[in-house]
């Protein structure tokens, strides 16, 4: 498993808004005023290089990033000002922000029948994970604990606990993932069943006393494109890769869920960047 798939196709709505109480270099400023979440300066270096980094460490090879129509920067800083010396890079037009499950869709030639990683370009995921997920026979993802990500990732306790939730079962394989069920989860402190899906499937499923949450990283395989095809709109209006990945467990495709901690560094507000510098402070990128 060499290749992957990395999103760097978002609006930046969030990174666009201002904040007077984020500490942005004139440099920062500017990419964040643009949305270029993955182009943002941490330590004198863009975020995705610490993305791609870890990836090659994880023996990925190939890594396609899936962009806008005007991604002339971004092309620029990879093919010609700073070509990564570990990976080969691939760029594929997404022409309109339909959401993540087209994102995936539009990668279909280029990953032809091989299986590959996906995941966000604003989230620098745990190297450990990377590996484990990639050295899987089979389509997965890690399964992160809100508590874990709480007091190891940069991101805040609000935040964390609006991410998709997922139910595994007594095998360790994803039964079920609900997106964005900020009303759904419970108080911090507080007891919880999981959280039940439209497609929760006969397996009886593992109560656990942590709730257990995707960060959108997954190992695909070629089916994937098909539920990412037919999947139908979300309340949001988008084509959501949870959506697509429900659809995917309901015509029988198996997702085995790795135990993950973290910590997940996230980039996706202006505020976010001091406390990701400082975190990275000393860390070198390879990519």
């Amino acid at each position: 498993m060499t290749r992957a798939v990395v999103l760097a196709r978002g609006l930046g709505s969030r990174m666009r808004q201002d904040d007077g109480s984020a500490r942005l270099s004139p440099q920062q400023a500017a990419a964040a005023a643009a949305g270029h979440k993955a182009m943002m300066p941490i330590n004198g270096r863009p975020f995705l290089d610490y993305l791609l980094s870890a990836l090659a460490d994880a023996a990925v090879t190939d890594v396609a990033l899936v962009v806008a129509p005007d991604h002339e920067p971004l092309r620029r800083h990879y093919v010609v000002d700073a070509p990564p010396s570990r990976l080969r890079m691939a760029f594929i037009v997404q022409s309109e922000a339909l959401g993540t499950a087209d994102a995936i869709a539009a990668t279909r030639s280029w990953v032809g029948d091989e299986p590959f990683l996906a995941m966000n370009s604003d989230n620098l995921y745990p190297a450990a994970a990377l590996r484990d997920l990639a050295a899987l026979d089979e389509p997965g993802l890690p399964a992160f604990e809100v508590e874990d990500l709480i007091a190891s990732s940069n991101i805040p306790p609000d935040r964390v606990r609006s991410f998709a939730t997922i139910d595994v079962d007594q095998h360790g394989y994803l039964t079920g993932i609900v997106e964005k069920p900020r009303e759904d989860l419970p108080p911090k402190g507080g007891s919880h069943e999981p959280v039940a899906s439209a497609f929760r499937r006969k397996h009886q499923v593992i109560r656990r006393k942590h709730q257990l949450i995707s960060m959108n990283c997954w190992r695909f395989d070629a089916r994937i494109f098909d539920a990412c095809r037919d999947v139908p709109r979300s309340a949001r209006g988008e084509l959501e890769l949870p959506e697509a990945v429900g659809l995917a467990v309901r015509r029988g495709v198996r997702f085995r869920a790795l135990p993950a901690r973290g910590p997940v560094l996230d980039l996706s507000r202006r505020a976010d960047a001091a406390d990701v510098e400082r975190r990275l402070a000393g860390t070198v990128p390879s990519p």
